[in-house]
């Protein structure tokens, strides 16, 4: 269980990435709505996934690189505060700082569009408790090198990419075929107070285990 638990996490991130309006299935729903086409909404989601997984992996990239040659326990420090830093941010600004892309935009936009999205979010941070077991100091793969950990790192993104764009994927068509954008007026949470409080949360937990 010790060594599943990491990979249950990131699957579970990539399914709430996926809930999450402002990560991409509200885009890929009104596309399909603009161009009265189901065939939309399910060519834009494979782009939205793209986007999202170069920002993740751009970001775990980066601090699992920094993590082979600094002590975990300073990445651990740095991160969750780097957490809460954001969500800070991202409570009191983020809404100032939304992307705008046209509804005639290309596969090319999209991608470009998640991408943003996904980074001004921080969703490359949030996986970051996830990674760290996986590819730095205190697993196996801290002795093997920086190979062993890029691998790993390519294959947690994929875990992580591949929950996302299922989830996305089916709520973006249920809502386009069934449920209807309606929803989002009557039965809808306030996602973005759930991301903060989410970030804030992990952030937390990051500085004091």
């Amino acid at each position: 269980m010790n060594e599943l638990w990491p990979w249950m996490l990131l699957a579970g991130l990539g399914a709430f990435h996926g809930l999450n309006p402002a990560m991409g299935w509200l885009f890929a729903v009104a596309l399909g709505v603009h161009r009265q086409s189901s065939a939309a909404v399910v060519k834009a989601v494979p782009a939205i996934a793209l986007g999202h997984a170069v920002s993740i992996a751009l970001v775990a990239g980066a601090v699992v690189a920094v993590g082979l040659f600094v002590d975990q326990g300073a990445v651990r420090i740095a991160t969750g505060l780097g957490l809460i830093a954001w969500a800070i941010w991202h409570h009191f600004f983020g809404h100032r700082h939304r992307v705008r892309i046209g509804m005639r935009t290309g596969l090319a936009g999209l991608v470009l569009w998640s991408f943003l999205m996904a980074t001004a979010h921080g969703a490359g941070l949030m996986l970051l408790p996830a990674l760290m077991p996986l590819c730095l100091a205190g697993s196996p793969l801290h002795s093997i090198g920086g190979d062993a950990s890029a691998a790993m790192t390519i294959a947690a993104v994929g875990v992580h990419t591949l929950a996302m764009l299922a989830v996305t994927g089916l709520v973006a068509l249920a809502v386009y075929r069934w449920v209807g954008l309606e929803i989002l007026r009557s039965a809808w949470i306030n996602v973005d107070l759930v991301w903060t409080l989410v970030l804030l949360g992990t952030g937390t937990v990051m500085l004091i285990v």
